[in-house]
């Protein structure tokens, strides 16, 4: 058994006793974290394999972000000027880009995506693509926890249907077969019912009760669904839902801006959890989700940064400042979100979403050891009697205060630098995959002429 014991930090467990140690410890034992407590109960004669002095730092759960597409970090700067909450903003943006994509442009912006999260505190996400061949070594070799969705875009085509469930049943018998625990296999259909059929989704729902999993959406950017739905069957989309029995496995919904408040109380009795992506929002000049309505009426709430062409980074703590601020400016009220409920769903919010809750989420014993430092020296932490610490994290300061990070008991940053992932050498491959990616857009774009 390997022991770490990290002493002298600031300690905020964010658990449900709320506890926070001016002085703190946290004893971690292989991949779980062993007791956490103030240094005052250390025992004097504990013996451990590393100790490690962390005056200055504060420790924390690491951070979950909900929702993202990793290899889109290839398209940054690509989509800008355009709304990429509509089907027509996206497929003539995005989609053009991704059928001029190949498979070996993947792995480097994967890479890139990976390492932007764990340098800003994420730990854990969720991320809904296709190419999963590509993106599952490289998310391995990172270290980090992660719920991979395939992602299916149908479009009600029979035969892409066909295709698309074929990849997506390999998919999840890889994935369900592969030795690295911390790694998860889910449904990412796109869109329902926008570009994903009544039928597709019925065949969706038998996989997911076989695999024993669960379904990553956008859902209610526009009210696209809601409009279909009452078109062709007289309900909004929730109800059309909950009919179809698609609530019968867990599902965590990008944006859900428009779903209407008759329908909160449908969400709320089932594992569905809304991810709110802010800044992605507002790039889009879409409404700002009702977080705060759908918060009291039970619905659980996490946080995702989406892709980097509609936000364009992967810092959480920014975003958390963004939905922050967001919700103030649409409820017309101050903290109309605390920033201890903000901590709340970049942390257990998002543990809760991929059915992580007695994993991660905390700094409680028996946990796993998913936890993160930061430097408490750097800027916005000032003045320390007054700027409390909720607020600082999410008002003050930015992901780059972090300085370690860590899942399962490894390093994955260490004094600000990458211990599994080449971040430079990675941003020097997706460069070079950028101007081929291009040469063949334009090719295509001549093709069509």
């Amino acid at each position: 058994m390997t022991t770490i014991l990290l002493h002298d930090a600031m300690v905020m467990c964010l658990s449900e006793a709320d506890t926070l140690y001016e002085r703190g410890y946290v004893l971690i034992e292989d991949d779980r974290i062993a007791a956490v407590g103030d240094v005052s109960a250390l025992p004097e004669n504990h013996t451990v394999d590393e100790s490690i002095d962390c005056v200055g730092k504060l420790i924390m759960p690491g951070l979950v972000n909900a929702h993202t597409h990793t290899p889109m970090t290839l398209f940054r700067g690509l989509a800008e000027g355009v709304s990429l909450f509509t089907l027509d903003g996206w497929y003539n943006s995005i989609r053009v880009l991704e059928l001029a994509m190949t498979a070996d442009m993947i792995a480097a912006s994967v890479e890139v995506a990976c390492a932007e999260m764990i340098r800003t505190g994420t730990t854990t996400f969720a991320d809904q693509y296709f190419y999963m061949d590509e993106i599952i070594p490289v998310v391995d070799r990172s270290g980090m926890r992660a719920a991979l969705a395939y992602g299916v875009v149908e479009l009600g085509d029979a035969a892409a249907r066909e295709q698309e469930l074929n990849q997506l049943e390999q998919f999840l018998e890889e994935i369900g077969g592969h030795p690295n625990d911390k790694l998860s296999g889910w449904i990412g259909p796109h869109a329902f019912f926008v570009d994903n059929s009544p039928e597709m989704m019925a065949r969706e729902r038998i996989l997911a009760a076989k695999y024993q999993t669960g379904m990553h959406i956008h859902l209610s950017t526009t009210g696209e669904e809601d409009v279909y739905c009452q078109e062709r069957y007289g309900t909004s989309a929730v109800e059309q839902l909950e009919a179809m029995q698609m609530f019968d496995r867990p599902m965590i919904a990008a944006h859900s801006i428009t779903i209407p408040p008759d329908d909160w109380p449908i969400l709320a009795a089932h594992e569905f959890t809304a991810v709110i992506a802010a800044s992605a929002c507002m790039r889009a000049g879409a409404e700002a989700a009702p977080v705060v309505g759908m918060r009291d009426a039970g619905i659980n709430i996490a946080i995702g940064t989406d892709n980097v062409c509609n936000n364009n980074d992967y810092d959480l703590f920014s975003e958390m400042r963004t939905l922050a601020k967001l919700t103030s400016f649409r409820e017309k009220q101050p903290s109309a979100l605390t920033a201890r409920e903000v901590l709340d769903m970049a942390t257990s919010g998002g543990a809760q979403a991929l059915g992580l809750q007695d994993e991660i989420g905390d700094l409680t014993p028996g946990k796993k050891a998913d936890l993160i430092l930061l430097d408490r020296n750097g800027i916005g932490w000032s003045p320390f009697p007054t700027n409390r610490v909720y607020d600082a994290l999410v008002y003050s300061i930015n992901g780059l205060q972090v300085s370690d990070a860590m899942v399962d008991g490894r390093w994955l940053l260490r004094d600000r630098q990458w211990m599994t992932l080449d971040y430079h050498a990675a941003t020097q491959r997706q460069a070079a995959d950028v101007e081929r990616l291009l040469t063949r857009v334009d090719a295509r774009d001549s093709t069509a002429l």
